[in-house]
């Protein structure tokens, strides 16, 4: 079952084409990753499926809501996790979690919502007293405070060191466990094909590739690929991760 729809769609700044007649869909409960340099449009599909960008053509239909009829209604259904995002600097984080609780006019049980991102310890403490990875986990946190249907996640791991984007990993597994659906966009290709169950790789504005991860490599391999370099059946992510540890370590 497809809990988002998108057809045909186009974003058009003058001359440039930005998005050019992209399709495609994503499954109820799936994690969904969009791949691609820089300007490729992953963005702009995103803002588009969330109501926030105009759509010049083309249809986007989120769990039976059209976003260019109803992007409120869009709004209601979804949580969004920036790469980058702002905070009260003087209010802690239960008190934040209220606060955007209640721009959905919700109430909500902030050490429930700060349990599901591991931050309970954190509750009374400012977000600019947390690590990089705290920070990214909050601000999933108050992307959740609405019982989103789809939950976006831009770059995740950006910016986090190995422990940490390992552990938060995890953390996005278990949200879908719970049955939220994930679109997420990442630059680190093993994220994608430790995490995605499909990935849509993109390119100057068009989808070249929609596939299971492993489906991807299995049919470059069998197209008679072959890497220039052999690789080793270990890294130097291996080797830190195994003289440090998985755990995570946070102050």
């Amino acid at each position: 079952m497809s809990i988002i729809e998108v057809k045909n769609l186009v974003k058009k700044y003058g001359d440039f084409t930005a998005v050019a007649d992209v399709s495609f869909e994503v499954k109820k409960g799936e994690i969904f990753g969009i791949l691609g340099p820089n300007g490729a449009g992953k963005t702009t599909i995103l803002e588009m499926i969330e109501g926030l960008r105009k759509i010049d053509s083309g249809e986007v239909v989120l769990n039976s809501v059209n976003a260019k009829e109803n992007p409120n209604g869009i709004k209601k259904q979804i949580g969004v996790q920036l790469q980058a995002s702002s905070f009260f600097d003087h209010l802690n984080l239960k008190e934040l979690v209220t606060l955007f609780a209640s721009f959905y006019n919700q109430k909500v049980d902030p050490i429930k919502i700060l349990t599901e991102v591991e931050l309970t310890d954190k509750a009374g403490s400012t977000v600019k007293q947390l690590s990089g990875g705290q920070k990214q986990r909050f601000s999933i946190a108050v992307a959740l405070v609405n019982d989103p249907v789809v939950l976006f996640l831009d770059e995740p791991t950006t910016g986090l060191d190995p422990q940490a984007r390992r552990h938060m990993w995890g953390l996005i597994r278990e949200i879908q466990k719970k049955g939220k659906t994930i679109v997420l966009t990442t630059h680190y290709m093993e994220e994608a094909q430790e995490l995605c169950d499909r990935v849509a790789i993109m390119d100057q504005g068009k989808i070249v590739k929609l596939d299971k991860p492993e489906s991807m490599v299995r049919d470059l391999i069998n197209s008679g690929f072959k890497k220039e370099k052999v690789i080793q059946e270990a890294n130097l992510e291996d080797v830190f991760l195994n003289l440090t540890g998985h755990g995570l370590r946070e102050e």
